[in-house]
């Protein structure tokens, strides 16, 4: 059986990461006392469901059954099991600002003021971080990021291919992408949106992509375009960033940015990314 555990500290996402992973057809169970691992994978091999992948969470809640994890991982990992542990986490400044937004209560020390709470929460999980399969930072992710990386990772689609690029045309007219890592304005072009023949048609139809692409002015802003993230994807690999957002966009999304945003697609598929391609407004005028 595979044995996912999820830790980290609060605030960091993993609510969000467990919901992806039921997605994916994980059996999840939160805040089960380390001590009854065993007792419970026993459960699922006798269950008729022929349950072969679980997630179980445990983190500061669980207070003094945290003890004892060490034991318990080496005891299912000789009886054949596979066990591997995702450990969430944030810098103390975005943990502080979750839980400002969402006004809870930290489950540690409570009572006692926040950043002391949270000190008090990564010395306690130190170690399970320690030995942690996989360390995700979420300091800078948006839910749906998160839930992107999680899948990811628990369907081995990281590794050689270490960096998603989400790309994404949008109009300016409804409002700049707010989890933009990069913004491209490209609204300079020429619009094919003022010729009758083509206004009716996206940027995905041949003849607005060709009308875009033919213009001298897109040529030069594609070389310096692509230029530039040659140089910057490196730069991103190597400070650990594993996601990042760039967005394209016109006044409606619809027309130049859609076509731009495919011709960068391919020019990033060359480079052995994992892309995500949204067209966010382009049924919208």
């Amino acid at each position: 059986m595979r044995i996912l555990v999820i830790s980290g500290l609060s605030g960091s996402g993993k609510s969000t990461a467990v919901r992806a992973l039921e997605d994916e057809g994980f059996f999840c169970l939160d805040n089960l006392p380390v001590q009854l691992f065993p007792t419970f994978i026993e459960l699922m091999e006798k269950s008729t469901e022929q349950v072969r992948e679980v997630a179980l969470v445990i983190d500061i809640r669980g207070r003094d059954f945290l003890k004892g994890w060490q034991e318990v991982f080496q005891h299912l990992r000789e009886a054949g099991h596979i066990v591997e542990v995702l450990f969430f986490d944030a810098t103390d400044e975005v943990l502080i600002r979750r839980f400002s937004e969402t006004r809870r209560r930290h489950p540690a020390l409570e009572g006692s003021p926040l950043p002391e709470a949270i000190r008090f929460e990564r010395d306690q999980l130190v170690g399970l971080r320690r030995i942690a399969t996989t360390i995700v930072d979420t300091s800078e992710l948006t839910s749906h990021q998160l839930r992107d990386l999680v899948v990811a990772q628990v369907k081995g689609e990281v590794g050689p291919r270490e960096m998603t690029v989400q790309l994404q045309s949008f109009g300016y007219r409804y409002g700049i992408p707010l989890d933009s890592d990069l913004v491209l304005d490209v609204r300079f072009l020429p619009n094919p949106y003022f010729i009758p023949e083509l206004k009716p048609f996206s940027g995905l139809d041949p003849k607005v992509r060709d009308f875009v692409l033919a213009k001298p002015e897109t040529d030069q802003f594609l070389a310096k375009v692509e230029d530039l993230l040659d140089f910057l994807l490196p730069c991103y690999r190597r400070e650990g960033k594993s996601y990042l957002t760039l967005s394209v966009g016109c006044t409606g999304g619809r027309h130049r940015s859609v076509a731009i945003a495919e011709r960068l697609r391919a020019f990033l598929a060359e480079r052995k990314l994992t892309i995500r391609m949204i067209h966010r407004d382009v049924d919208k005028g």
